[in-house]
């Protein structure tokens, strides 16, 4: 389980990178790099690191879920994920 802290940073990240996209996108298209570099760092999309929604675990993240392998194993095993059933042949 990732620390709060953590979490909330990400969280932080995410919402930065949506209030600024329509500015990074105006001024990537201007050309003005200069203005870019003047936006925050946590306004990059580069900087966000995917992590599972239950547990908050950097990695091993299924991106069709959004959830860890270990989450994703745990919950198809027990039926929580419609439409997976685990393989046998």
């Amino acid at each position: 389980m990732a620390k709060e802290s953590i979490k909330a940073r990400e969280l932080k990240r995410r919402r930065m990178v949506e209030k600024y996209a329509e500015k990074r996108a105006a001024l990537k298209a201007s050309g003005d790099y200069i203005g870019l570099q003047k936006l925050p760092r946590n306004a990059s999309p580069v900087r966000l690191h995917n992590r599972c929604k239950i547990t908050g675990r950097p990695k091993g993240y299924m991106r069709q879920f959004g959830i860890s392998r270990i989450n994703f194993r745990e919950m198809a095993l027990s039926g929580l994920i419609p439409g997976v059933r685990k393989a046998s042949w």
